[in-house]
């Protein structure tokens, strides 16, 4: 598409744009009276309008069934999770048997370690990404900690080559296939949560897979951004936050991803609850667990119904756009226009003070365009937070400015371009 520099071109986008609708679907912040331009769903998405509605459904059931609304109402709570299964199984590409939602993300990664990573002499070693977000790196050094290794050997991080900022798929692989037979666990992010890089998800299973190991990923900037196909790429585990692209709310419920060739697995250890017992038996409270044919069966703790509400006000809106592939064709429109508009202010600067790092590449990237501020960065950030846009600030120099398809436009993209001009000019 050639783009131009301009609100008119913009705005005949969106005129054109058939998911257009769903902005009102959502409830952006105001600063002095005029809402944001909200380009920071890559860290919090933002609140559906039937939420209130949901919510306010389950206060009534708590209010008017009390503890009968495990079994009773429209969507009886011991079941409700299944309701979702089947909202969350096309967002990552699995059968509603392989996903659950449950607990929150690191929680989640702990427990699926539990199973996943099976550490023995000579295959012990954890591959994964620098410069993972924090957390995954944590989960990571304390389970390599907890069987016995020093982090020191155990992890082999693949970071960008000098002077670059994303991995090439090649280096991944060929970190793989060198330590292949010491390599117990590959552990990567699906998008880089600093650059939006969206690793070959694919590729690295097969390679995982062809040396002898297991294959997992954190899903928290990939699950509800890109089209993912977990179970036909043959990926044993995944685990996912649902309050960024899925606009679960602050602290939102996590979602697991367990291959179903694991289901009857019983070499697989697995930290053990009730709600993982097997339904059909569960109330019989016998002793000597009997876990759930499905993903269901790594569940530790009671469901979390509102939680799952939030969760289950989302997802609907999914359902109704048409799952992720008509969000992702429009999601590729919107960041390659962003590309374009940053492109557009470093011209009329003259120089480039806006550099990107983000995959040039649509099809390596998700919802997100990252910038390095060659100049003042932090006072640019909080200029465009003061004027009303809203974007995401990551130390020493970078802006991380993510347009969703389901609620952000091309006049957004346009008008922050316009912004980061007059801020860098000195006319703001």
């Amino acid at each position: 598409m050639n783009f131009e520099n301009n609100l008119a071109f913009a705005q005949s986008l969106d005129q054109a744009d058939p998911l257009s609708s769903f902005r009102h679907d959502f409830l952006f912040p105001q600063q002095n009276g005029k809402p944001f331009i909200y380009l920071c769903g890559n860290s919090l998405g933002l609140q559906p309008k039937a939420v209130r509605k949901v919510v306010d459904e389950q206060l009534n059931n708590w209010h008017n069934l009390a503890v009968e609304g495990w079994f009773e109402g429209d969507n009886p709570w011991m079941f409700y999770h299944k309701e979702l299964k089947k909202l969350m199984a096309p967002l990552v590409g699995a059968s509603a048997k392989e996903v659950c939602p449950m607990n929150t993300l690191t929680v989640n990664l702990h427990l699926l370690m539990v199973s996943f990573y099976k550490p023995v002499k000579g295959r012990f070693k954890i591959i994964m990404e620098a410069g993972a977000f924090p957390s995954d790196q944590y989960a990571v050094e304390s389970q390599v900690r907890f069987h016995g290794y020093d982090p020191k050997e155990a992890i082999i991080e693949v970071a960008p080559r000098v002077g670059e900022y994303t991995l090439r798929t090649e280096d991944i692989l060929t970190q793989i296939n060198e330590h292949g037979d010491e390599v117990a666990l590959v552990l990567f992010g699906g998008v880089n949560y600093f650059t939006g890089q969206w690793f070959d998800m694919e590729a690295i299973t097969k390679a995982g897979h062809a040396k002898g190991a297991i294959v997992g990923f954190d899903l928290a900037h990939a699950a509800g951004n890109v089209p993912l196909k977990l179970h036909d790429w043959d990926i044993d585990f995944a685990c996912w936050c649902s309050y960024k692209y899925q606009n679960s709310g602050p602290g939102g419920i996590s979602g697991i991803f367990v291959h179903e060739k694991h289901f009857t697995d019983t070499t697989l250890n697995r930290f053990a609850g009730w709600w993982g017992y097997q339904e059909a038996q569960r109330f019989k409270m016998e002793k000597g667990f009997l876990p759930e044919a499905s993903a269901d069966g790594w569940q530790v703790s009671c469901t979390q119904v509102m939680p799952m509400t939030l969760y289950f006000a989302s997802l609907q809106i999914f359902e109704k756009a048409g799952f992720i592939e008509p969000l992702r064709v429009k999601s590729k429109t919107l960041t390659s226009y962003l590309f374009y508009i940053i492109d557009q202010v470093n011209m009329v600067l003259g120089f480039e003070q806006f550099e990107i790092i983000t995959p040039l590449s649509e099809n390596d990237r998700g919802a997100q365009v990252s910038i390095i501020a060659k100049q003042n960065g932090k006072e640019i950030f909080e200029k465009l937070t003061a004027n009303n846009v809203l974007g995401d600030w990551r130390e020493p120099n970078v802006i991380r400015l993510s347009p969703v398809p389901l609620y952000n436009s091309f006049e957004d993209v346009f008008r922050t371009g316009e912004l980061l001009l007059q801020i860098a000019k000195g006319i703001i």
